[in-house]
């Protein structure tokens, strides 16, 4: 790892459910020396990616609001597909996503929350596995198969215990049936009482760039009616691809590689 990469992994540790970190704590948890560490700290808050705080703790800095304003006018994904996702919650009465492949990872970009969405709902910004659900699930099951191989060999353990399959066989046979059918749905896969039904986005070389999600109380009385939507959904998903296609403003966004 090169010393530009160690640097920036130092903003791994934040997050969340930890978002203030001392150098100390860095230091310890990156196993580097203070000194190097000390160093990378003042380079990352002269960047603005990190700032001080009054305990001499360090949190994330102003720089990453001005990014996320970026990315909000430049994502295709984002901007294509947020009144689109917004006009199909309206339409549906369900809580809706926009998510997209990020590494070996699924990210969320944007949601719209209905006033009786399950607690634990993909935020923005949120990461997750690129196993188990219907929102991780669509996007797998159009990857290239180098691609998928590679996420297979990383992931066996994970990828069994969502019950896609214990072999390379047995879960390309799965994800076939998945992309023959065009939409994933899931019931409690990644997060126990929520239900997905998801659809894939394509960039305008039919390379799979994420998913838009419809999302539900795995209890919710309109579970039937939810299940229903597929059509709906789909014709979303292919009208947010036409837009990223279509789109003259947006950066042309190239399928991402896992890392």
């Amino acid at each position: 790892m090169s010393s530009q990469d160690k640097m920036l992994s130092l903003l791994d540790a934040f997050s969340v459910d930890a978002p203030l970190w001392s150098a100390e704590e860095l230091a310890a948890r990156s196993e580097l020396p203070p000194s190097t560490c000390y160093r990378y700290l003042k380079s990352l808050h002269q960047a603005g990616l990190l700032a001080r705080v009054g305990s001499g703790s360090y949190v994330v800095g102003p720089r990453a609001l001005a990014l996320d304003r970026i990315s909000r006018s430049s994502d295709p994904v984002y901007s294509v597909g947020s009144p689109l996702v917004a006009a199909l919650s309206k339409r549906t009465g369900f809580s809706a996503l926009l998510s997209v492949l990020y590494s070996d990872s699924v990210m969320c970009v944007q949601q719209v929350a209905t006033e009786d969405a399950p607690p634990g709902l993909f935020g923005r910004g949120q990461q997750r596995p690129l196993v188990a659900g219907a929102t991780a699930n669509i996007i797998l099951a159009h990857l290239p198969p180098h691609q998928l191989r590679s996420v297979f060999s990383k992931q066996q353990e994970s990828i069994s215990a969502a019950g896609l399959g214990r072999d390379w066989e047995t879960l390309k046979a799965k994800l076939a049936r998945i992309r023959q059918q065009g939409y994933a749905f899931s019931a409690g896969e990644f997060r126990a009482g929520i239900a997905g039904l998801a659809a894939p986005l394509f960039n305008k070389d039919g390379e799979v760039l994420g998913s838009v999600a419809l999302a539900t109380s795995t209890r919710s009385p309109r579970l039937a009616e939810f299940k229903g939507l597929a059509p709906r959904l789909l014709e979303a998903a292919a009208a947010i691809s036409r837009g990223i296609a279509e789109s003259a403003n947006v950066v042309d966004l190239p399928a991402r590689a896992l890392g």
